[in-house]
């Protein structure tokens, strides 16, 4: 299966709201990143066992790793849980970035160094999650 399609199904599998959520974000992180690379991780480790919550990705990132390897990766991530979605914000330094610059402004979300997490997209200002997006996109790594 093609990674479009992997992306499509994971968004209808959610229940709604969550689904047309998904589909509004992913809508939106396409138009602002429309030559992005897309990624699917499905959420299972190399011998199949579930270590995380499915992920889409959008844009390339390089991750440096401290013994000097690296690993591409995607810039910006999003994922449905359990309580809402998730988004992931790759390659920011400043790890109080994020809840600094956006925090106050973005609504009722919960912000750690590389996540924003909320219920619902009606918790949240779009405008402002669009604007962190657009900011990652600019910082290609």
């Amino acid at each position: 299966m093609i990674i479009v399609e992997q992306i499509q199904e994971y968004i209808n599998t959610q229940s709604e709201p969550k689904r047309s959520e998904m589909q509004k974000l992913h809508e939106s992180i396409l138009y602002i990143m429309p030559d992005s690379k897309l990624w699917f991780l499905d959420g299972k480790d190399n011998e199949g066992k579930i270590v995380s919550n499915p992920n889409i990705g959008y844009g390339v990132h390089t991750i440096r790793y401290a013994n000097g390897t690296t690993k591409e990766f995607y810039q910006i991530g999003i994922s449905a849980n359990t309580t809402g979605i998730s988004i992931y914000v790759m390659g920011i330094e400043d790890k109080k970035f994020l809840a600094e610059t956006y925090g106050k402004k973005i609504g009722k979300a919960s912000i750690s160094g590389y996540c924003i997490k909320f219920k619902t997209l009606k918790d949240i200002d779009i405008k402002v999650l669009e604007e962190v997006i657009r900011y990652i996109n600019e910082q290609k790594s």
